[in-house]
């Protein structure tokens, strides 16, 4: 059965590419960037089209008979909602690996039309929010009445890619965001910082306006979301600093500027740093009257993480494994297809009054 991954030529996308081919599997290459997929598909021996976004009656030509995409080509701000008509006249499921709160917002919001035109949509199915997300659900199903969640993260031994670079520098001006009371609301940069246990020992962790702000109240409708991410203490000053800075960030100007650094000083992790990397991932579910369930994780790092777990989710949905509509990763696959993956450490779930 046909699957494609747009964006194939760019940092994730290969990976992904490398992780299908190692599998058996034989997805079509697409993007924009006609001579490096040629060389990609070359070097895979895979096929490979070239198209932009910008026609979607055009994209949907390409999907035709492609049983499901992974659009792997950010930033999802720009690029998913145009595939995503693509794919709702086609018929195409739809995987991304996204983890910008916007994006998974607007997917979701998309439920009721998805599940009548019988499509398959699964944003994040990579380290944003494969992780974080079955955490939650984990969390969520051994309190069912807890009003708080928070979840936090840490990298260790790897690096960014440029268009994860590019996502940040995007968000910028508008700060943090965290779920209160149900809903998506504006915080400061840094709004909350705690120390947890991640990986070794207990590290320093600042709110970041991570993609859990929108799947984990999917998942367990719980109505307080913090999410937070492992960061130097002296990292607050300067993001704090960015209250005051942000109008000056948004100009296209400055973007513009940002964006030629990324591109001219980052280019990923490579082979050795994703090898060795690891991810931790803590979290806290409470209730009203203080008790509490608390859990921990590991992962291979983040983009090593991604390529394995995304191809493994276009497995499932090429299986009939999911129903059509909107699902975050944990409801599509179920909490024990984080286990699966290879490197995987769950830890127990502790509790506490």
């Amino acid at each position: 059965m046909s699957w494609m991954i747009y964006g194939a030529n760019g940092y994730t996308g290969q990976l992904c590419a490398e992780e299908a081919v190692a599998r058996g599997m034989a997805p079509v290459l697409a993007g924009r960037n006609g001579p490096a997929l040629a060389a990609l598909g070359a070097r895979l021996g895979l096929p490979h089209v070239t198209f932009d976004l910008s026609d979607v009656t055009a994209t949907a030509r390409h999907l035709e008979g492609v049983a499901v995409v992974l659009h792997c080509a950010g930033p999802f701000s720009a690029t998913s909602g145009p595939m995503l008509d693509a794919c709702l006249r086609t018929g195409t499921a739809y995987l991304d690996i996204t983890g910008e709160l916007g994006v998974f917002e607007a997917v979701f919001a998309r439920g009721a039309a998805l599940a009548e035109a019988g499509v398959v949509a699964v944003p994040g199915v990579g380290f944003d929010v494969v992780p974080t997300d079955t955490m939650a659900a984990r969390l969520g199903d051994a309190l069912p009445d807890a009003t708080a969640l928070h979840l936090a993260f840490a990298g260790l031994g790897g690096g960014v890619s440029q268009g994860t670079a590019k996502t940040a520098v995007e968000g910028l001006p508008h700060g943090g965001a965290a779920r209160i009371g149900g809903r998506i609301q504006a915080v400061p940069p840094a709004w909350r910082t705690r120390e947890v246990p991640l990986g070794d020992k207990e590290r320093f962790v600042v709110s970041i306006p991570w993609g859990d702000v929108s799947t984990a109240f999917h998942t367990t409708g719980i109505p307080d979301i913090t999410c937070y991410a492992a960061f130097p203490r002296s990292s607050v000053r300067w993001m704090k600093a960015g209250a005051v800075v942000g109008p000056l960030l948004a100009l296209g100007p400055v973007q513009r500027l940002l964006k030629r650094v990324v591109e001219a000083t980052i280019a990923g992790p490579d082979a050795d740093q994703r090898a060795r990397g690891i991810s931790h991932v803590w979290g806290r579910a409470e209730a009203a009257d203080g008790r509490w369930v608390e859990s921990t994780l590991s992962t291979p790092e983040g983009y090593r993480f991604t390529a394995l777990s995304s191809v493994e989710a276009v497995a499932r949905v090429l299986g009939g494994d999911v129903a059509p509509g909107a699902h975050t990763p944990s409801r599509a696959f179920g909490v024990d297809f984080l286990a699966g993956i290879d490197g995987v450490t769950l830890d127990p779930i502790r509790s506490g009054p």
